[in-house]
């Protein structure tokens, strides 16, 4: 019977040799077993490496890592670690406060209530119980000496005000957004020795922002074992950095049980890579089998593989058709019109200029030329390739859209002519966009589909991961268009690629050798 392997496939380094002089996991595995729990190799394991301390016991102390991500296919007992992990905080370490989170209040309550049922269950635990209390808001326990144990639904106010010793946040790929995760994280600032955020979750896909940004941070600290950071870069955004080396801080630690990239679905050895529990009774690769064979592919990859998938939504063409549109030799063809267009990311903080042409087979070519943080760029950018004789034509969102409050700015540049996308133009240069890209659909019939020339684009991580996660929003009966807002990523290069075929085929065609020459002087996107 194959058994699930105890040491994680990626994980943090230890410092030091782990014993029971520099891992406090050796002393909360003891605590746990004495209780009754029986736990696994790879939670014993887990303890004892995510337990890692500086300085020693004789002396001065304090837990290594401030964020530990625990990541590990569904069904395999994260809860009972974390109940160990909870009970030890509260009765040994005689913590103050640990706050429980999760998406969906309901998650945070089955820890909550694990860890009440082991009190009850053990009359020395008891003896310490003042009130388990069950509320419509979350659940409160108190224990002699204050101690407290407390849920909270993830939003922006949950611990906000509050100084905990460990907050449990689980599931966390379903934060897709930073509101719970900023309120949260600083409740544990202010602990010199016990602080920390205990992480529990199965991989997540890119709508899961807060754990693929602290998945990514964890990776890039151990040498991106997987080559996915590599792979993700130019969709990620920066952490302020430090000139002072004193003041780098710990990265997130990470115990991460995943069937290595490119394993089948139905490779065994990925299973085990996957599934630490199992073959250890309740997990049997009968049942693994049944409940992957139940899902589609993706879902099963993340839940039974614990695989990072960028996407498990629809993207907003047809499946496959924005692959199939790949090309690493495409370009616009010399002497050919070149447009242009500009967008900004919703929050700002990114913007992104893309060009579309002619390539020499006749089809349509469009390409992120430059793709920077801010806004302050852009018009020195557009500067360079103005051309007051022969005026470079710019697609700009005029209203409604962050790009907006940069249309003033743009259209005062001598030598650019500035093309407002407005009212009905915002829906049809989406969707004469998409029946480009949809020309490529795999699937479609000769007599189906769209017959738009298709369009080309070379490899662009920040623009390939904007065509596949894309949202859309309704403008009135059938029309639409990409939603930058509800969009889980910035989008500004998939727009702008949008706007400029838009412009492209809107209006004539004009030499503009002189933007051809500029725009391809140097080949690949620009990113900070």
């Amino acid at each position: 019977m194959r058994k699930g392997h105890t040491e994680a496939r990626v994980y943090t380094l230890p410092l030091r040799n782990l014993t029971p002089d520099t891992s406090l996991g050796y002393e909360i595995v003891e605590f746990g077993e004495s209780l009754g729990f029986h736990l696994l190799p790879w939670e014993k394991w887990l303890l004892i490496h995510a337990f890692e301390i500086t300085g020693d016991f004789e002396h001065e102390w304090a837990l290594r890592f401030r964020i530990v991500l625990v990541l590990v296919s569904r069904q395999n007992g994260k809860t009972l670690v974390t109940t160990v992990v909870t009970l030890f905080f509260l009765y040994i370490l005689q913590v103050a406060l640990i706050i429980g989170t999760a998406q969906e209040l309901d998650q945070a309550e089955e820890a909550w209530d694990a860890c009440v049922d082991a009190i009850n269950a053990d009359d020395e635990l008891k003896e310490e119980l003042v009130s388990a209390k069950y509320g419509n808001s979350g659940r409160k326990l108190k224990l002699s000496g204050g101690r407290r144990y407390i849920t909270k639904a993830s939003n922006r106010k949950a611990g906000r005000g509050k100084r905990a010793q460990l907050v449990i946040i689980d599931e966390l790929r379903e934060q897709t957004n930073w509101e719970a995760w900023n309120a949260v994280s600083d409740t544990t600032l202010a602990q010199a020795q016990v602080g920390m955020l205990w992480c529990t979750s199965n991989a997540g896909d890119s709508y899961s922002i807060v754990l693929r940004y602290q998945r990514f941070l964890a990776h890039k600290a151990i040498g991106d074992p997987d080559g996915w950071c590599r792979d993700i870069a130019d969709t990620m955004p920066l952490p302020p950095e430090s000139e002072d080396d004193e003041l780098d801080a710990e990265p997130p630690a990470i115990f991460e049980w995943s069937a290595a990239p490119g394993r089948d679905l139905w490779d065994r050895e990925g299973w085990q890579e996957a599934n630490p529990s199992l073959g250890y009774g309740f997990l049997t690769e009968r049942s693994l089998a049944a409940s992957i064979r139940g899902k589609t592919e993706r879902a099963a990859r993340t839940e039974n593989l614990c695989q990072f998938v960028e996407s498990l939504a629809e993207p907003p063409f047809p499946v496959g058709s924005w692959d199939a549109g790949v090309d690493p030799e495409s370009e616009v063809c010399e002497g050919a019109p070149v447009y242009l267009a500009v967008d900004v990311a919703d929050d700002r903080k990114h913007s992104a200029i893309a060009v579309c042409g002619r390539r020499a087979d006749g089809e349509w070519h469009v390409e992120v030329a430059a793709y920077q943080s801010g806004i302050e760029w852009l018009a020195d950018w557009l500067r360079d390739v103005a051309d007051p004789i022969d005026p470079v034509p710019v697609a700009v969102q005029s209203k409604g859209a962050p790009v907006s409050s940069m249309a003033g700015v743009i259209a005062a540049i001598d030598g650019v002519e500035m093309f407002e996308v407005a009212g009905a133009d915002v829906a049809g240069f989406c969707g004469r966009f998409y029946d480009a890209v949809a020309a490529l659909d795999p699937e479609r019939k000769e007599d189906e589909g769209s017959d738009a020339t298709p369009v080309r684009h070379r490899p662009q991580a920040a623009l390939d991961m904007a065509a596949t996660v894309a949202k859309t929003r309704l403008m009135g009966d059938s029309a639409w268009a990409f939603d930058r807002r509800r969009s889980p990523v910035d989008i500004s290069p998939l727009v702008a690629c949008a706007y400029a075929y838009g412009l492209a085929t809107r209006v004539p065609d004009k030499p503009k050798k002189k933007v051809y020459e500029s725009v391809y002087a140097e080949r690949g996107v620009r990113t900070v």
